[in-house]
């Protein structure tokens, strides 16, 4: 049984301490729908290149896109994968935040662990998108 409830001050700070982690997670749900948006549109122009008739003209020349196709796929889903990891860390931080000070525990130091887990996996995921990014311009070279 617990000895010490949590006060009505304690309980606040901790809610102005979760401020931070809730805009990243507000702009890690954001950028999973970017990256989400990406992807489908990688998914619908493969789908597209592979259903194109065998006596299609240029079809051989449109078949060399789809190696381009899955590697930037592939950086996309990694780099959806970095961002719902950051967000899970991130509602991870938040949940132990509230739960240590409702039985009176510190956790700045495990705060400042989980958020810069994070921040480190969402930059991860940005990195993705850059690759990805710059990939989808050499493509553009590729195809002028």
């Amino acid at each position: 049984m617990l000895t010490e409830v949590a006060t009505a001050e304690q309980i606040s700070r901790v809610i102005s301490q979760a401020t931070a982690p809730a805009f990243l997670l507000g702009a890690v749900a954001a950028f999973i729908s970017v990256l989400i948006t990406r992807m489908n549109r990688i998914v619908d122009r493969s789908n597209f290149l592979g259903a194109l008739p065998e006596d299609h003209p240029g079809r051989n020349n449109l078949k060399l896109v789809l190696p381009r196709l899955k590697r930037r796929a592939r950086l996309l889903n990694k780099a959806i994968e970095c961002a719902v990891i950051s967000g899970i860390c991130t509602t991870v931080l938040v949940i132990l935040a509230f739960a240590s000070s409702f039985l009176n525990l510190r956790h700045e130091y495990g705060a400042a662990i989980m958020f810069s887990i994070a921040l480190m996996f969402f930059a991860a995921s940005l990195v993705a998108l850059l690759l990805e990014v710059r990939a989808a311009q050499h493509d553009l070279d590729f195809y002028v």
